[in-house]
């Protein structure tokens, strides 16, 4: 056995060059998100009011899309680990005849060797794949803050809703008891008691819409930090501050710093350089042999060097690097697409934002107060005896509609600010 220390020392010594020239793994950088923690680790809400900054806080340290885009992202940390690593080196043995006079045993160590850039490429590609995933969890980043915006001045307008509703019912309950007095007192027919009871009705449906629908937002924003039963008593947002972004020129012009339109930009040059990995793939490596061969019958020890060289013949990687190819120019076609897409998008919210901002401002200036003093009007009217009560559920129906049109201008204005905020990134 001691013929074969030399060879194995060899083999053991061949094994920690390659080591040495294998570059150490890097810790990921200090700007890159850490992993996110065990779900039951993650926050929840206080049983009171929430607000906006609290919401956003919550949101970014239980929502599991954002944990997931962070994994991924500490994951191509490995990947680019992996690339940097060398080849293993091989060690073989071979013996011929079994007999101890005559046998002949070969030890060798084969060295794969790489040639064509194909370390470097694999490098590059992996690093390629590191600023894609750290593209997209921006983008991710982005797209929850505007959510939570979103989701969260859709619960301040469903609470709305609900008071608006529930001044309704009392509105609707007075007027029915008005005008059961004055049935009573002989002043009006019994039809306008109808009416009024059906109006009450109608109320408190819309009440129970009101209800649900601020359950359903309720929930949707407690679900944004993983939580499925929310605990906050409400939320506190200023709905009257209407909110204002830039003019389209310049949103236009920040769009090119989009995370949306940065990851898509990322994944072109992502593709190219796979594109480079399957062409350095097209040049055969070769492996280096060296050993010893002992032949007992005649007493004498070897060495033994070789060269193998695959002979390219048949697979020169056409088809993987005809294919990286396409995908490559699939990936600038996306790209190209994803911009026009962002574009419309971002022109669409900005004009919506604008019409938004005009109505809401015509609405509490001049409609809510017209409407607010005409059903003080014919309520007055209706308790003096100079209207019938038509005339006072007919008011009472326009400053409804008003407020809950006011209500819906106030949301699509918000819906419109969080879309520019996604699509730019802010």
């Amino acid at each position: 056995m001691r013929r074969f220390i030399v060879p194995l020392c060899m083999a053991a010594m061949l094994c920690g060059v390659a080591r040495a020239g294998a570059q150490p793994y890097r810790q990921p950088h200090p700007q890159l998100p850490l992993p996110a923690p065990e779900p039951s680790a993650w926050p929840r809400e206080a049983a009171e009011p929430l607000t906006l900054d609290t919401a956003l806080a919550l949101a970014a340290a239980g929502n599991f899309s954002l944990s997931a885009a962070a994994r991924e992202l500490d994951a191509t940390e490995g990947a680019i680990r992996q690339a940097r690593t060398l080849r293993n080196p091989e060690v073989a043995l071979a013996m011929e005849d079994t007999r101890r006079e005559s046998r002949v045993t070969t030890a060798q160590v084969n060295l794969p060797i790489e040639l064509g850039g194909k370390r470097a490429a694999r490098i590059s590609a992996a690093e390629r794949g590191r600023d894609v995933a750290q593209a997209q969890w921006r983008s991710t980043q982005a797209d929850l803050r505007a959510t939570v915006i979103a989701t969260f001045f859709g619960v301040a307008v469903a609470q709305e809703r609900v008071r608006l509703a529930a001044a309704s019912v009392d509105i609707a309950r007075k007027g029915a008891d008005a005008a059961a007095r004055r049935v009573a007192a002989g002043k009006v027919s019994p039809l306008e008691e109808t009416r009024a009871a059906v109006e009450q009705a109608n109320a408190e449906l819309e009440l129970a819409d009101a209800t649900a629908e601020l359950q359903s937002s309720r929930q949707a924003l407690a679900a944004l930090w993983g939580n499925a039963s929310p605990q906050f008593t409400e939320v506190h947002g200023d709905l009257d501050a209407l909110p204002s972004r830039a003019a389209p020129e310049q949103l236009l012009a920040a769009l090119e710093e989009s995370p949306l339109l940065l990851t898509s930009r990322l994944e072109v040059g992502r593709r190219q350089a796979l594109v480079d990995v399957e062409r350095s793939r097209r040049y055969p490596d070769i492996t280096v042999s060296v050993g010893t061969r002992r032949e007992n019958e005649a007493n004498r020890t070897m060495p033994v060097l070789g060269v193998a060289i695959p002979l390219p013949l048949f697979d020169r990687n056409q088809g993987n690097l005809y294919e990286s190819i396409r995908r490559a120019d699939k990936a600038a076609d996306e790209l190209l697409a994803n911009r026009i897409r962002l574009t419309n998008e971002l022109q669409q919210a900005s004009n919506q934002l604008a019409v938004s901002r005009s109505s809401a401002q015509a609405l509490k200036a001049t409609v809510l107060p017209a409407a607010e003093r005409a059903y003080e009007a014919a309520t007055r009217g209706f308790e003096a005896g100079k209207f019938d009560f038509l005339n006072v559920l007919d008011a009472q129906r326009t400053l409804f509609q008003a407020r809950i049109r006011y209500l819906g201008v106030l949301a699509r204005a918000y819906q419109a600010a969080t879309t520019i905020d996604r699509i730019v990134g802010r």
